[in-house]
């Protein structure tokens, strides 16, 4: 909340917003441009990622929330504590976009469990900086941009020798099978209702 407070009073000038076409149009064409997937699962992952991104093109359109400065990668891995105070490190995936990407990625566990979290965060997070609710909606969209970013980001960088040898998994049929399964469950996810706050 301290930081979105500030980071709210402008946006970056040189970074850019987290969106659909970045994260995820521009992440689907690099790697069908590069041939990174698979022949046998072109079709696939041509037709799971066609409807995700025109769903989430409609959601984000729809959706109104304030584009602010952002951490960009806020998980409990890049908190450090001490003296019970948060630490926040690792800031080079700093963008503008919704405040609820730096939040999303703090929640775990089934639907139950997320929908304790999310209140227990934004009643916190209140304390310091206004919160439009109807940024929730984006949870799930932000989860899918964020998984085909991910993809492209380590494709991109597939030609520095340290990057195969640190995701060893990646580009291999297996990988592309259970990333395109990952996307399939997304789409499900999209449909599904929302999480709320509840006074």
């Amino acid at each position: 909340g301290r930081i979105h407070a500030i980071g709210g009073e402008h946006t970056f000038e040189l970074r850019p917003d987290i969106s659909v076409q970045d994260y995820g149009h521009a992440a689907r064409s690099f790697l069908i441009e590069n041939d990174f997937i698979p022949a046998e699962l072109r079709p696939a992952y041509d037709s799971v990622t066609e409807f995700l991104l025109k769903e989430l093109d409609e959601i984000f359109e729809s959706t109104p929330y304030m584009s602010i400065r952002l951490h960009g990668d806020c998980h409990m891995g890049n908190v450090l504590w001490r003296d019970e105070m948060p630490h926040f490190v690792d800031f080079d995936d700093a963008r503008n976009g919704p405040a609820i990407q730096d939040l999303w990625m703090m929640l775990s566990g089934e639907r139950e469990d997320q929908q304790q979290q999310v209140m227990r965060i934004i009643r916190g997070y209140r304390d310091f900086c206004h919160f439009n609710p109807a940024q929730l909606r984006l949870i799930e969209p932000l989860r899918t941009l964020r998984m085909m970013y991910h993809a492209a980001w380590i494709a991109r960088r597939w030609d520095d020798p340290a990057f195969p040898m640190a995701f060893t998994f990646f580009n291999t049929e297996r990988y592309w099978s259970e990333h395109i399964l990952e996307l399939r469950e997304q789409w499900s996810k999209l449909s599904e209702p929302t999480l709320q706050l509840f006074d």
